[in-house]
């Protein structure tokens, strides 16, 4: 499994797409979890509100499983979300179960970062603005996942993918 996150803005969607599609296995996946709060009919709770911390759990559950269902059908699986090292241990607990996961992190600047997010408006502008720069801020100090971290900001969609491959071709961004 390959966790491509990051900040709105940092091309996650797009490259995401890409790496599942150039992926040198057989077969591969491109799972967004965004799709899996959509699936939310009455009672959600928009993912980002404090108040939604049991809503998101149980929403990365049922990703997880459906995430591992595909790995063990043969799938590379590629997962595009916002997943900061604060919301990690679902996933630890993957890789101690025996699954393989890749954790990269999408940043650029937070100008850039700004000018791509707000250029595509899910809520009002400033709602927007002030989420994506909460955001930026969680993931621009990542400790000891530093090392898992791609900047975009001057790169093509290209290049991104490259250093992608080679992060998961070298598995230095492995979680352990």
């Amino acid at each position: 499994m390959i966790v491509i996150t990051g900040p709105p803005g940092t091309g996650k969607s797009t490259v995401s797409a890409i790496v599942a599609k150039e992926s040198c296995m057989e077969k591969s996946v491109h799972m967004h979890t965004d799709d899996f709060y959509h699936y939310l009919s009455k009672g959600a709770i928009l993912p980002h509100l404090p108040e939604s911390n049991e809503q998101n759990l149980i929403v990365i559950e049922a990703f997880l499983e459906a995430a591992k269902r595909y790995a063990r059908g043969g799938y590379d699986v590629i997962v595009d979300g916002i997943i900061g090292p604060w919301f990690l241990q679902p996933w630890l607990n993957i890789v101690h179960e025996g699954y393989e996961v890749h954790y990269i992190i999408l940043r650029a600047s937070k100008e850039e970062t700004l000018n791509r997010a707000t250029g595509r408006l899910k809520l009002d502008s400033e709602t927007n603005t002030e989420l994506v720069e909460v955001m930026w801020e969680q993931f621009h100090h990542l400790g000891v996942y530093e090392r898992n971290a791609i900047d975009t900001t001057n790169d093509s969609l290209q290049d991104t993918v490259s250093a992608i491959n080679e992060k998961i071709s070298n598995k230095t961004a492995l979680l352990l």
